[in-house]
């Protein structure tokens, strides 16, 4: 064979990167959104309807609902993350055909891209939402394959026993196939029937904690996210508010999923001023006339909602002792610097728990 006929069997390798990445990387969604998009015939490239696995160059003109998207070479992803502390009756979408308050209404609106949340509650779970400018970092944080657990503290109504709980850890089978907690503890508060528990998932399968105990005949009364993979819900972030991450945060995060730091974007002082008074206003716990509508049974309307922060527990983990509330990093350090964060256990709130010992 002559080297022109070898030259000419080589198959020529694909150019360019896949729409969705390209996407997902500038921050319009991320990649499950624009996978999305592209089947409903939103989004097309130099006017034709894209494809799924379609690839893409600076070349080519990209638009989503007729708007083109502006491209710049060699452009870096903007990569900022907020926390928000979800009070129930939001629901996690960007527009609601029923007029319901949505976990967008209360965010500040980025300078590029836009909010990409990182999974989702239902409207009658509370606590820790996060939200990126980054569509990769939403893609890795949301895919099972990097395995960022999620914690919960969940009050529940009945009995619980032991072998309830192995059932749960060894996992049953729901609708939508198997699934089970990763570790679950009992933590102090609740009375008569009802208990709090901090558990454990590996996934962010729809109602799946309260599938899980549901699945036991059990009833869950209260559901709030603590914790989702190395980021914690510190008692410092009042219900319905939300704080920009840290450089030093945000490079923690990203390393949990193999990405390398991107530095954060510089503000003008106009900016700057700007984001400090959102930021100083979010950190004011919500005013009467703010709150959404409570969708608590009428006799929980009386009971305080669980402030709890913890971990991701070592296997198996072990219960620790309640430890005062403070202020600093959301974010631990895996897995030599993890430490358990704090939680006030107060009346009815579930205690923090986590590994480490126990500190004054």
């Amino acid at each position: 064979m002559s080297d022109k006929d070898l030259q000419e069997t080589q198959i020529t390798p694909p150019s360019g990167e896949k729409l969705q990445k390209v996407l997902a990387r500038i921050g319009v969604g991320s990649r499950r959104d624009v996978e999305a998009w592209i089947s409903q015939g939103r989004i097309k490239v130099n006017g034709v309807e894209a494809t799924l696995g379609q690839r893409v160059d600076l070349h080519d003109a990209i638009a989503v609902d007729g708007k083109l998207i502006k491209r710049e070479e060699a452009a870096e992803a903007t990569r900022r993350v907020i926390m928000y502390n979800k009070p129930d009756g939001e629901i996690c979408t960007r527009d609601d055909p029923e007029g319901r308050p949505t976990v967008f209404d209360r965010l500040p609106r980025p300078k590029e891209g836009r909010w990409i949340n990182i999974g989702r509650l239902d409207i009658n779970t509370t606590g820790l939402l996060l939200f990126t400018t980054d569509g990769e970092l939403a893609n890795r944080l949301m895919h099972p394959s990097y395995e960022m657990d999620r914690e919960y503290a969940v009050r529940v109504r009945g009995e619980v026993d032991d072998e309830m709980i192995e059932r749960l850890k060894a996992g049953v089978m729901l609708e939508d196939g198997p699934a089970k907690f990763t570790d679950i503890q009992k933590a102090p508060g609740g009375e008569g029937f009802n208990h709090w528990y901090h558990c454990v998932v590996m996934e962010g399968r729809n109602r799946e904690v309260r599938r899980l105990w549901e699945s036991q005949g059990m009833v869950v009364s209260r559901l709030k996210r603590v914790r989702f993979g190395p980021v914690f819900l510190n008692s410092d972030l009042p219900m319905g508010r939300w704080r920009e991450m840290s450089q030093g945060e945000i490079d923690i995060l990203a390393a949990e999923v193999g990405l390398q730091p991107v530095a954060l974007p510089t503000l003008n002082l106009k900016a700057k001023d700007k984001l400090e008074r959102l930021q100083r206003k979010s950190t004011r716990p919500m005013g009467r006339g703010e709150r959404v509508r409570d969708l608590r049974p009428a006799k929980d309307a009386g009971e305080r909602q669980p402030r709890a922060a913890s971990e991701r527990p070592a296997r198996p983990a072990r219960e620790e002792a309640p430890r005062k509330g403070s202020r600093g990093s959301a974010v631990a350090e895996r897995p030599s610097e993890m430490r358990k964060r704090p939680a006030r256990a107060e009346g009815d709130k579930p205690a923090g728990r986590g590994r480490g010992k126990p500190r004054g």
